[in-house]
C-alpha cells in the first residue's frame, strides 16, 4: 500500500503542477527519513505498453487522456524527484498492440541501424533494463533483433532459448542473457555514496511457441519460468547482487503452481533469493482490488509471498512503483522496509477522465516523423461498406464486425483449400469480437459508419496480428466449440426479470461465433466449461437446435474452421482444438485477409445474418451493459429485442433484452 493512499487527492493536486512547472520536488517519506547508513531506492516500471507512445488512438483517429508513454514520461520524472535515488525498468510487451507499430513491420520496415520508435521514446527516458514480453515476437525474431539493437539499455530473458533446451537451465543457449547486473552508486540520508549491484532477471511466458509458433518452431525454445529462476538467481547472488528484481511479464495466479504456467509471478515470487518482482501481461493494476482473496497475495501492501510486488497497468496507464529503505549490512544493502504502488496517469468518474499529468514534449518529439506517418497510413481507404459495422452488441447477438471478419475468413480459406484433400468439405469461419468494451472501457468498441474504410477500420475490426490457421474437426467438436464459447453467459432463471447477462470473467476474445452453421444457446442451462476453458459442469448443454445447411449437424461429420493462429495452438483452452487438428497454415495475418477481401469486393456489406440466437424464454429479460455509442445501433439487432435501462457502471450504457 503507497504512503500516499490517504492523501491521494493532495497527490493528484502536486502532480499537476509538477506536470506544469518542471517537477516541483516533495520527498517521499522514506527519502525524508533516511539516515547514516540507510538509503531510499525507488524502483520504477512500465509494462504492456504495446506501442503506445503518443497519447492517442489511432483506431478511432483521435487523442486520448488514457494511455501514451510520453504521459507515464511526466510521472516517472515527477517520481525521479521524489526519491534520493531511482531505477527504471521496462516489463515487456512494447513492440506490437497498435498501428504504428503495424506501420513500422509492414510498412516501413526494419534496416540495420533503424531505431523503432517505441525505441525512440524509451530511449529519452533513460531505462535501466527491460524484458521481453509475449507480443515482442509478433513480428519474428529478425524484427525484434533488429528492434533491440536500438535499445541504449540491455534486455533480458531467462527463459528463451536458441534450438533444443539443455538438461538444465544453465547450459541453455540464451537468446538474450538471462540477467543484467546495474552498479549504481547511491546516496544514503547523510548524503554519503555507495556503491550497490541490482540484479535484474526477466522472464516471458512459455506460451508464445503456440502463439507464434510460425516464428519461433525451429529456432527457440522457451523453460517454465520458476525453473529458470531456480537457477538462475543464486549466481546472481554468487556475482554480488545486493538486490534481485524479477522482470516478469507473466500475471498473477493463485492456482497451485505447475510448470509451464502462463501466470507464474506469484510462484516466481516464493523462489529464495529474489528481493521484488514486476509483474505485467494481464492488463491490470497491482497493488488493488483486481486480485483480492488470491492466496499469499496481499492487495493492500503490495506483496506476493510476502514481497512486494507492482503491475502497472497497460498502454502507459499507470507506473508500477517498488519504494525500498535498504540499510547497510557489511558492504551491502539490505531491505528495512517498503511500500508499492501503481500511479495513474489519469482518474475516472463516470465517463468522465481527467488527466492527472501531461505528455513530455521531447518524448513526443522523439517519435513525431513515425507519429505523422502512422496517421497518414490508417487514414488510407481499401474500399466501401454499405452498412455501418460497429460492435455494441457483439456479445447478445450476431453482430456485423464479426460477419464481416468471417466472411473475408471463408473467402480465404476456398482458395486456400483448392488442390488439398481438404478440398470440398464445409468451410466454417470462427471469429470474435475483440473491441467489446470491458476494460478497454466504454469507449473500446469498433464504429465505421457506412461508406469508405481505410486501413485504421482494418485494424479496428481486427485488432491483432494473428496468422490465418485452419482445423480439421467434427460437427461434434464444433458443438463443443461454441459450449466453451457459450460460457460467457451468466445462467438465467426462466420468468425472472433483469438478471445479468455476461459474466465479466470471461474475456470478449474467447467468445468465438462460428459463422456456416446456425444455433441458438439456451441461457436456462448452466455452463459446460468455465472462463478459463475448464470443464465445470459436464452434463450441460447450452447449445441446442445446432444445424448446418439447414439439417442438424452430424456429430461425426468433417469441417474446415477458418481461424488464427492463437485459436489453433491451443489459445484459450478450446476442448479438441490444438495442433493435432491444424490443416493449414496461413503466411497471411487475419487482417491483412480482411483488407485483401475488402479491396476486391469493391463494396462489401457486412450485415449480420442472424445464425445464432437466445433460446427463447417467456417473461423473462436480463441486462446488458454497452457503450453508449450504441444507441444508434439498437433498433437494428437483428434476432434479439433490446431496450434501453439506464446507465450502467463507468460510464457505460445499460440495456434490457427480452428473451
Amino acid at each position: 500500500m503507497s504512503l500516499f493512499s490517504s492523501t491521494s487527492l493532495s497527490r493528484r493536486t502536486l502532480l499537476r503542477g509538477a506536470a506544469a512547472t518542471g517537477f516541483a520536488a516533495f520527498l517521499h517519506p522514506y527519502s525524508l527519513r533516511a539516515a547514516e547508513g540507510t538509503a531510499h531506492l525507488r524502483l520504477m516500471e512500465t509494462t504492456d505498453l504495446h506501442v503506445h507512445v503518443f497519447p492517442y488512438d489511432y483506431y478511432a483517429d483521435k487523442p486520448v487522456d488514457t494511455a501514451g508513454l510520453a504521459r507515464t514520461a511526466s510521472l516517472i520524472r515527477a517520481i525521479r524527484n521524489e526519491a534520493t535515488n531511482s531505477v527504471l525498468v521496462d516489463n515487456g510487451d512494447f513492440l506490437q498492440g497498435n498501428p504504428l507499430g503495424d506501420y513500422i513491420a509492414y510498412e516501413r520496415g526494419m534496416k540495420d541501424g533503424d531505431l523503432h520508435p517505441v525505441i525512440k521514446g524509451m530511449n529519452v527516458l533513460g531505462f535501466d533494463a527491460g524484458t521481453l514480453g509475449n507480443h515482442e515476437f509478433n513480428y519474428g525474431l529478425e524484427f525484434m533483433s533488429k528492434v533491440l539493437a536500438g535499445a541504449n539499455f540491455p534486455v533480458v530473458c531467462a527463459n528463451l532459448a536458441k534450438g533444443d533446451l539443455a538438461a538444465n537451465a544453465r547450459d541453455d543457449s540464451l537468446f538474450l542473457k538471462p540477467y543484467v547486473i546495474v552498479e549504481k552508486t547511491i546516496q544514503d540520508g547523510a548524503g554519503k555514496s555507495y556503491p550497490i549491484k541490482i540484479g535484474f532477471i526477466g522472464f516471458v511466458p512459455p506460451q508464445i511457441m503456440n502463439w507464434d509458433r510460425g516464428h519461433l518452431e525451429g529456432k527457440v525454445n522457451t523453460r517454465d519460468i520458476v525453473a529458470a529462476a531456480k537457477a538462475f538467481v543464486p549466481e546472481m547472488r554468487e556475482q554480488g547482487c545486493d538486490l534481485v528484481v524479477a522482470l516478469s511479464h507473466s500475471g498473477i495466479d493463485g492456482s497451485t503452481y505447475a510448470e509451464g504456467m502462463e501466470n507464474a509471478s506469484l510462484h516466481l515470487a516464493a523462489v529464495d533469493g529474489i528481493d521484488a518482482v514486476f509483474t505485467g501481461h494481464q492488463h491490470l493494476v497491482f497493488p488493488g482490488p483486481d486480485f483480492k482473496d488470491v492466496p499469499e497475495v496481499d492487495i493492500e501492501k503490495g506483496t506476493l509471498f510476502g514481497k512486494p510486488a507492482a503491475m502497472g497497468g497497460f498502454w502507459g496507464s499507470h507506473l508500477g512503483v517498488i519504494d525500498l529503505m535498504l540499510e547497510r549490512e557489511g558492504n551491502g544493502w539490505k531491505i528495512a522496509g517498503f511500500t508499492t504502488e501503481a500511479r495513474p496517469i489519469y482518474e475516472k468518474e463516470g465517463r468522465t477522465v481527467t488527466p492527472l499529468v501531461e505528455s513530455q514534449q521531447d518524448v513526443l518529439d522523439a517519435v513525431k516523423e513515425d507519429h505523422e506517418a502512422t496517421l497518414a497510413y490508417v487514414r488510407r481507404p481499401v474500399g466501401k461498406t454499405s452498412a455501418p459495422l460497429y460492435s455494441y452488441f457483439a456479445l447478445v447477438a450476431d453482430d456485423p464486425s464479426v460477419q464481416i471478419v468471417s466472411k473475408a475468413q471463408t473467402w480465404y480459406m476456398a482458395q486456400m483449400m483448392k488442390g488439398t484433400e481438404w478440398e470440398g468439405l464445409p468451410i466454417l469461419s470462427a471469429a470474435a469480437p475483440f473491441k467489446a468494451g470491458g476494460r478497454g472501457g466504454p469507449s473500446y468498441y469498433t464504429d465505421v459508419p457506412a461508406g469508405d474504410v481505410a486501413i485504421k477500420n482494418v485494424s479496428d475490426l481486427y485488432l491483432y496480428p494473428n496468422t490465418v490457421r485452419a482445423v480439421a474437426i467434427t460437427g461434434a467438436t464444433v458443438k463443443e466449440w461454441l459450449e466453451r464459447s457459450a460460457g460467457i453467459f451468466l445462467q438465467v432463471e426462466p420468468g425472472k426479470a433483469d438478471q445479468p447477462l455476461i459474466n465479466p470473467e470471461f474475456p470478449s476474445y474467447n467468445f468465438d461465433v462460428i459463422d456456416g452453421v446456425t444455433y441458438q444457446i439456451d441461457l436456462s442451462q448452466p455452463s459446460k466449461y468455465g472462463p478459463k476453458g475448464e470443464l465445470i459442469n459436464e452434463g450441460a448443454s447450452r447449445i441446442v437446435d445446432l444445424k448446418y445447411d439447414g439439417k442438424p449437424i452430424d456429430p461425426d461429420a468433417k469441417f474446415v474452421v477458418a481461424t488464427n493462429n492463437y485459436r489453433a495452438g491451443g489459445g484459450g483452452n478450446f476442448p479438441g482444438i490444438n495442433d493435432s487438428v491444424i490443416v493449414f497454415v496461413g503466411p497471411d495475418t487475419n487482417r491483412d485477409v480482411l483488407v485483401r477481401y475488402i479491396v476486391e469486393q469493391g463494396t462489401v456489406n457486412p450485415s449480420a445474418d442472424g445464425n445464432w440466437t437466445f433460446k427463447p424464454m417467456d417473461g423473462t429479460t436480463v441486462l446488458f451493459d454497452t457503450g453508449p455509442g450504441g444507441k444508434d445501433y439498437a433498433a437494428a439487432v437483428k434476432g434479439v429485442k433490446i431496450e434501453p435501462a439506464g446507465d450502467g457502471a463507468d460510464g457505460f450504457a445499460r440495456y434490457r433484452i427480452a428473451l
